[in-house]
């Protein structure tokens, strides 16, 4: 048994100091990073009271219900973001990408204090698999607010499109990694292979509109 607000005290108390040096985008990222670490904790909760009241059992909850409730968690900093802060195109994706980390490495740490860890080459495949998992889904659920701010057509029902379809890559994920074989190795390599692909596009949309994504 790990007592998690304890470790999110330990880690988050240096970084809440340290805010106090820091200025600009930095500020904003580790402002980002911290928020990702307490939308990880709050995550934990609801997915074990969901697991308590439906008796699904760890499995079927970290394919049905975590991928839901943490998509949405990680939403929700993004989303104040931009309704009180109207970031450009550029400082969104770099929130973005700070939520995802600091969730990452939190539930990484959590995890860690948990199963140990003695075995360098699974804890490696973790942190490239279900740690770039999260920062992926994110991110790309921001370029795709990205794009719908371009086309003028982001609302609600953009926002809810863009988060079902994180939720659809987070449950896949969970789902090739619940059993050995195959589909395990598939599932570990799809967040690298994702980033990549990510990381073309932002690429892209960088290059049509400097002066916008810049911003």
């Amino acid at each position: 048994m790990i007592y998690a607000e304890n470790i999110l005290v330990c880690i988050a108390i240096p970084l809440i100091v340290s805010l106090l040096f820091i200025r600009g985008e930095v500020r904003r990222y580790l402002s980002a990073f911290l928020l990702g670490m307490a939308m990880c904790l709050l995550s934990a909760y609801i997915d074990g009271y969901l697991d308590l009241v439906t008796g699904m059992g760890g499995n079927e909850t970290s394919i049905y219900l975590s991928p839901v409730v943490e998509e949405l968690m990680k939403l929700m900093p993004l989303l104040l973001y931009i309704l009180l802060l109207e970031p450009g195109e550029r400082m969104l994706t770099m929130l973005a990408v700070a939520i995802g980390a600091g969730f990452a490495t939190y539930e990484n740490c959590c995890y860690i204090l948990t199963s140990g860890a003695e075995d360098l080459g699974y804890i490696l495949i973790r942190g490239l698999a279900v740690g770039v998992m999260h920062i992926v889904s994110i991110l790309a659920l921001s370029i795709w607010f990205v794009i719908a701010r371009r086309l003028k057509v982001f609302s609600f029902v953009s926002v809810a499109v863009g988060v079902s379809i994180a939720m659809i890559f987070h449950a896949l994920y969970n789902l090739l990694v619940s059993e050995p074989g195959i589909s395990t190795m598939i599932g570990f390599a799809m967040p690298v292979m994702t980033a990549f692909l990510l990381f073309l596009l932002y690429r892209r949309l960088t290059s049509v509109s400097d002066d916008t994504f810049g911003s």
